[in-house]
């Protein structure tokens, strides 16, 4: 049987599209300054294991700025640093799923 290498990847939508596409894009939302808030914000917390990484297009534009957490395959929507803070902390440390964020 193997292991996992971490026990969570975390992958936060830092696709950008030309200003006044139709779909928006999350980098334009500010994805990438909340992908780096939440990597300093889960070492701060001592979340041990886990890697936040940048992703390219994920297919929900609309709905972003999201990240999508595996193994499991939940996305939430993150549009403010209490968002990430609810988000690590629901689902990262207390294992549960922050309901207020899923995206359906």
């Amino acid at each position: 049987m193997t292991s996992l290498y971490f026990d969570a990847h975390l992958f936060v939508c830092c696709n950008r599209r030309p200003d006044g596409h139709p779909r928006g894009s999350c980098a334009a939302k500010g994805s990438e300054k909340l992908r780096d808030y939440m990597k300093v914000r889960a070492k701060e917390l001592g979340i041990a294991n886990i890697r936040v990484n940048s992703a390219g297009c994920l297919d929900r534009c609309e709905l972003g700025p999201c990240v999508v957490i595996y193994p499991e395959g939940v996305w939430y929507k993150i549009e403010t640093r209490e968002a990430v803070d609810s988000v690590l902390q629901r689902h990262l440390i207390e294992h549960g799923r922050a309901e207020a964020l899923l995206l359906p």
